[in-house]
C-alpha cells in the first residue's frame, strides 16, 4: 500500500507520523510516493467552489495517479474521495484500525459538499464549506 498524506497535515510532522506508525503497526508495508508528508500535494476537493466541478475531478484523478500503488491508506474523506474517482482503493485509516471496508458513497463533489453541509448544519448549527 502507500499513504496519501492530507494537505491540511503538510506542516504537522507528528500526525504524519503516527498515520505511518499505525501501517507499521498493522503490517502494511508502504510504499512512499514522490511526494508526501510536507511535499503532499492537495487531493482537488480543497479548490471545490472555487474553480468548475469537472476541474476539481480532473485534480483527484491526477492526485491519484501519482500514487505508486492500487491500495491507498488516506486519513481524509476527502482524499478517499480522491482516490476512488481515480480508480484507486482508498482504505480509511479508521476502517483499517477496526478491519472495515472504505465505502465510497457519493463521488460527486456538488452531492458530496451538499451532504457535508447538511451535516455540519444539522450537528454544530453552522454552515459547512460550500
Amino acid at each position: 500500500m502507500t499513504i496519501s498524506d492530507a494537505c491540511p497535515t503538510r506542516d504537522q510532522a507528528r500526525v504524519q507520523d503516527a498515520v505511518w506508525a499505525l501501517a507499521g503497526r498493522m503490517g502494511i508495508e508502504v510504499v512512499e510516493p514522490a511526494r508526501t508528508r510536507e511535499q503532499s500535494t492537495c487531493c482537488g476537493d480543497s479548490f471545490y467552489g472555487e474553480i468548475p466541478k469537472e476541474k476539481v475531478l480532473s485534480a483527484m484523478r491526477a492526485k491519484a495517479r501519482t500514487m505508486p500503488e492500487a491500495e491507498v491508506v488516506v486519513y481524509c474523506v476527502s482524499c478517499a474521495k480522491s482516490m476512488f474517482n481515480g480508480g484507486l482503493r482508498p482504505r480509511y485509516l479508521v476502517d483499517l484500525l477496526f478491519d472495515e471496508e472504505t465505502v465510497p458513497g457519493t463521488l460527486d463533489p456538488d452531492v458530496w459538499h451538499a451532504e457535508l453541509n447538511e451535516f455540519m448544519e444539522t450537528h454544530t448549527g453552522e454552515e459547512g464549506p460550500r
